[in-house]
């Protein structure tokens, strides 16, 4: 099969670019699609401030007919190279047929964009920031993904070690049961707070979360999250992206800003009500009804992602965690929930599996990321 690789250079490009896994996954019980809009944003200069930092290209795959087989993004976050002291080149948004010619026309458009941009390794699939999607799917192929995971066939992993890639890091997902009393997590969590003098922020709605609380939360994302595979400090306006991308789909019942006396954030935890079947209802589309799907999910559901968590080092085993549990554990009691949904948390991130670990839980799900020398 003659296999053309054709840079994105336009919108209509990039609309390929990104509705080509609805095609390939179409009918497939366990792939969610991503809103469509909400991934040419991302994807796109104008809107994305990752590229305050980061420089990319994106390319298809064309079989002799001119249909699309198969697409990839190569991208390169300067600050976190620099941050790292490594030459790295990111591959992401990574997507083929079952075809071993195809995966490997791809994959070596991204070295040989990584080599000309005097790049010496190349690693993925990773996007942008630690926010997107990264990893490739190699247990779990029979459970639905989160909305912030991704699926793929099993095929994908297979071939990309054919074309001289290693493991890199893994990625794990948790599904955890909601016991039935949490009373014993909420004494604790008060007498933690009596202790070194925490409590929850104040807050009546989402315009007070961020008036309030938001540049807090950032900071203590970029001081917990600085050692991570990946993440690179947040910008102010990086910072505003994520405030736009999450904002409408927060549940203050399922939020929780701890602070100290001063009203200083010192730990968080934001959780989200499972969008997952919603937006394989909406089929990439919030209109004219994906929108309705999402808000029903949003209202009712038995089912939370744990997106975010983090604690300042010095409350870190302190029990800190006990007060992000109470408060966000009473709000899945009084709503019905009975599973929380981890999304990808790095493998030796064991300060969040720690957290699991006093629940039910099992581990079903696992991404893996590759790299590879040139």
């Amino acid at each position: 099969m003659a296999i053309i690789i054709k840079e994105v250079t336009d919108k209509k490009g990039l609309r390929h670019f990104v509705r080509f896994p609805n095609d390939l996954y179409k009918g497939d019980k366990y792939y969610v699609p991503q809103i469509e809009s909400m991934d040419m944003d991302t994807l796109s200069p104008e809107k994305n401030r990752a590229f305050e930092v980061c420089e990319g290209k994106y390319w298809l795959a064309l079989d002799g007919s001119g249909k699309v087989v198969g697409r990839i993004a190569g991208i390169i976050n300067h600050k976190y190279n620099d941050k790292v002291g490594k030459k790295i080149c990111r591959f992401g948004w990574i997507d083929f047929i079952d075809s071993q010619e195809v995966a490997s026309a791809l994959l070596a458009r991204v070295e040989e964009y990584a080599r000309g941009k005097g790049m010496e390794m190349v690693e993925g699939p990773v996007g942008f920031l630690e926010f997107d999607v990264a990893g490739v799917l190699v247990e779990g192929f029979d459970q639905i993904p989160t909305a912030y995971g991704k699926y793929n066939y099993p095929y994908y992993e297979p071939m990309i070690l054919k074309e001289g890639y290693s493991k890199s890091t893994d990625f794990v997902e948790y599904r955890i049961s909601v016991p039935d009393n949490i009373e014993r997590y909420i004494r604790f969590a008060d007498l933690v707070g009596e202790r070194f003098n925490l409590r929850q922020g104040d807050f009546k709605n989402k315009k007070e979360l961020l008036d309030k609380y938001a540049d807090g939360i950032f900071s203590v994302m970029n001081s917990c999250y600085s050692q991570l595979h990946g993440f690179s400090e947040l910008s102010p306006a990086q910072c505003e992206d994520l405030k736009k991308q999450f904002l409408p789909n927060l549940r203050l019942d399922y939020v929780s800003v701890v602070v100290d006396k001063n009203d200083k954030v010192v730990g968080f935890g934001i959780t989200l009500p499972s969008l997952s079947i919603a937006l394989q209802k909406a089929k990439g589309h919030l209109f004219p009804f994906g929108f309705i799907h999402i808000l029903r999910a949003l209202r009712k559901n038995d089912t939370i992602d744990a997106l975010l968590i983090a604690i300042l080092e010095e409350y870190q085993d302190k029990g800190v965690n006990a007060l992000i549990i109470s408060k966000i554990g009473k709000g899945m009691h009084k709503n019905g929930i009975k599973f929380v949904e981890s999304t990808r948390e790095l493998e030796d991130n064991h300060s969040v599996q720690n957290i699991w670990g006093r629940f039910e839980h099992h581990l079903h799900k696992r991404a893996r990321v590759y790299l590879k020398y040139i």
